[in-house]
């Protein structure tokens, strides 16, 4: 006998139909939010909150409007009949985090594994649908065991339409993708077509081939986390755009990404009230930076004196470490900040450091989020394995990324700023609004001894002092191609700039570019080199 059929205790006065049928479906709706104990009390010994659970952490109290809660499969074959809950393993709705609305789907490990059937997938269809019609942010908690066996060629096809409505809402809303539990095969492609993905260590896994196909079809034993955890996704794939050691500091950190983030494309993120940056000085940056062009440094921290309260949200910190990317606010307007970092590979650029700033860069130019670029790149990575890898290729993202742009651009050329790599890195020949530099700036095809090295190579080689020479040498082409003014003279650099003054600066170009407009040519789509 179902909830809903409980007859009235013996005794009790009757009454009316309407009370009747409110108690009962209220003590439904009840019996389905507690779920079944023992599957729970499974779940909480694997380390995992309930979807739930996971809600009530993300979402403000009180704001998640369930929808599709009575949801069940309609399979009959396989001995699915007997066992249909409601809900169909994932929670779908709306609620609000910090009043702001967003679309939710949790998928429930405790019901079928969290296994995606027709049913399942026509609720998160659903949910998809009416966060693009209403223009709001949508987050994806994944726990789920994959396709549904059962029900075969249906399970695959709900997987599509997954996909295609993400795709279809790429550069409209913003789309969050959160790996709680296991996340294999083709429900992996789902986090990998998000903006950010968030993974939590121990329970997080993220596949397409597990450790047993990888076994029987290669040979290689691998545990599931060193395949597919969160560490590998965050430190070496990229797959993974932030990673926690818990779920309570994971959901937190979502809420915080989301105040960062306009519900959609044609809303301005998010504003605090002003700051006074155009006034706020930061002697400090003159101390960070050494003004060796070789000498190492940590840009986060040039990154933390241009941000209000220092406040930023890097993101894919455990991977391509050479570049950084990050949200914050100047002067209470949210802007994205790209900067090359010294303390790993001497600030190069390579194959991941492009593909990570690229894919930034393209996201904050879709949600109308203004870039920063900190400028202070040797060039890119020298040797056959960039190269046979296509570091060309990967490269020229991070260039059409940049070149692509509409939004408020500001380069400041913080040190050095080399070859190739100087172009790429928002150069005034590639569009940027408003190009600083520091007194100390050195822009040139590449460092004043390698030039020389390559210019005066007979000279040196003919010359009783060789070591004499090369020192004049390079004197005089630092003093002649490489001085601070060189590319302000030529209209390069529109001000060279006391480095204590960086966030004046920029919050004054901010402010000066905070109406521009500029449409794009029209065309389908341009055919970046992915």
């Amino acid at each position: 006998m179902s909830i809903a059929d409980t007859p009235l205790d013996a005794g009790q006065p009757l009454r009316r139909p309407v009370q009747l049928a409110r108690e009962r479906a209220g003590r439904l709706r009840l019996r389905i939010a507690e779920g079944h104990s023992d599957a729970v009390a499974r779940q909480h010994a694997l380390g995992k909150l309930t979807a739930r659970e996971r809600l009530d952490l993300l979402l403000d109290a009180g704001s998640f409007t369930e929808i599709d809660m009575y949801r069940k499969h309609q399979v009959r074959g396989m001995k699915m009949a007997e066992n249909a809950p409601h809900t169909d393993g994932v929670v779908t709705g709306s609620g609000t985090i910090e009043g702001r609305r967003v679309f939710v789907y949790a998928q429930d490990f405790t019901i079928f594994g969290g296994s995606l059937g027709a049913a399942h997938a026509a609720k998160i269809h659903k949910v998809l649908d009416l966060a693009i019609a209403a223009g709001a942010p949508v987050i994806a908690l994944n726990d789920s065991g994959g396709a549904r066996i059962q029900e075969g060629v249906m399970a695959l096809d709900g997987y599509g339409g997954i996909f295609r409505r993400q795709v279809e809402a790429s550069g409209v809303i913003p789309q969050i993708s959160v790996v709680l539990g296991p996340c294999a095969g083709g429900a992996a492609y789902s986090p990998a077509l998000a903006d950010f993905t968030f993974m939590v260590r121990d329970i997080a896994q993220m596949y397409l081939t597990g450790p047993d196909v990888v076994a029987a079809v290669t040979g290689e034993h691998v545990s599931h986390a060193e395949l597919g955890g969160a560490d590998v996704h965050g430190g070496r794939s990229g797959v993974a755009t932030f990673v926690y050691d818990d779920e309570e500091s994971c959901l937190a950190d979502i809420r915080y990404l989301v105040s960062l983030l306009p519900a959609n494309n044609l809303e301005p993120a998010p504003a605090l009230p002003a700051r006074g940056a155009a006034f706020d000085r930061r002697p400090a940056l003159t101390e960070i930076v050494p003004t060796e062009p070789n000498q190492p440094y940590d840009m986060r921290s040039v990154i933390a004196e241009l941000l209000d309260d220092g406040d930023f949200l890097e993101v894919h910190e455990l991977w391509a470490q050479n570049v950084v990317c990050v949200l914050g606010r100047i002067d209470g307007e949210v802007v994205g900040v790209v900067g090359n970092q010294p303390m790993v590979l001497a600030g190069v650029l390579d194959i991941e450091a492009s593909q990570k700033a690229a894919r930034f860069v393209r996201f904050c130019d879709a949600f109308n989020i203004p870039l920063v670029t900190l400028v202070d790149v040797p060039g890119f990575l020298p040797g056959t394995g960039q190269e046979y890898a296509g570091v060309i290729r990967h490269g020229a993202k991070l260039l059409y990324a940049y070149c692509e742009a509409t939004v408020p651009r500001i380069q400041v050329i913080v040190r050095k700023a080399y070859g190739g790599a100087y172009i790429v890195m928002d150069s005034r020949s590639v569009g940027t609004d408003l190009s600083l530099a520091w007194p100390a700036n050195e822009i040139a095809v590449m460092g004043a001894e390698g030039a020389v090295n390559v210019l005066f190579r007979k000279e040196l080689a003919a010359s009783t002092s060789p070591g004499d020479l090369r020192t004049e040498l390079i004197k005089q082409y630092t003093e002649e191609l490489m001085h601070p003014h060189y590319a302000a003279e030529r209209g390069l650099v529109d001000d060279v700039i006391d480095p204590a003054d960086t966030r004046i600066a920029v919050a004054k170009g901010l402010d000066m570019l905070r109406t521009k407009r500029k449409d794009p040519p029209r065309r389908k789509h341009g055919n970046a080199p992915l």
